[in-house]
């Protein structure tokens, strides 16, 4: 039977439905859980359902048999949308989220996991060099906010105040992430020249 108020929620295999009235729902075998699985595979307390802002996350808690999304075990956070295939243990949920089909947002969706040094675009990991990844962590701990080239160079390299980095060593490294953050380079979406300032991560 469908939900009557609009939000997200979780359908087990026997089409139950899971609704998410908090900010957190911890999914494990132990009674205290939110949605409690009677299963050998399933830890006590297993994975961690949290919204964060608008959007929902799904946390492994140091599972035994492991949390998997879309057949990708989840190490540190992943993203959730409406869709996906949450794994825990043996037993497979469904996400569902209403509001995301109601969202239209060209910006390409970045996810920067700092715990496990993951980068993601639009839900995939890009590969990335150790300064292109140190750039883009002090841009999103950042995100939002001018940062000067200075301030780069000294975040980025170690050897900055030697004087042995130059203004076009850090355009470079800045044009070699956009390459592998944008989904158009030329025009970018998430990493902005400010002109006479330095560059500013946006995020949707």
């Amino acid at each position: 039977m469908p939900l009557d108020n609009a939000g997200p929620f979780l359908t087990d295999p026997n089409g139950h439905e899971h609704r998410l009235t908090s900010q957190t729902a911890t999914i494990g075998r132990a009674v205290e859980c939110d949605i409690v699985i009677a299963s050998k595979s399933v830890s006590r307390e297993h994975t961690r359902i949290r919204k964060d802002g608008r959007r929902w996350f799904a946390d492994d808690l140091g599972s035994t048999n492991g949390t998997y999304l879309n057949g990708e075990r989840v190490i540190g956070s992943l993203a959730l949308m409406d869709g996906d295939s949450l794994k825990v243990g043996d037993v497979a949920f469904i996400f569902h989220d209403p509001d995301t089909t109601t969202r239209e947002n060209p910006i390409p969706d970045l996810e920067v996991d700092t715990s496990a040094g993951v980068v993601r675009v639009n839900r995939k990991a890009v590969s990335l060099s150790p300064k292109e990844y140190q750039l883009m962590a002090y841009l999103y701990e950042r995100r939002g906010q001018v940062c000067s080239k200075d301030d780069i160079g000294h975040a980025v390299w170690p050897e900055y105040e030697a004087g042995g980095i130059f203004d076009y060593q850090i355009e470079n490294l800045v044009r070699r992430l956009r390459t592998r953050i944008e989904l158009d380079p030329a025009t970018p979406q998430l990493l902005f020249t400010v002109r006479g300032l330095g560059y500013k991560l946006m995020t949707a």
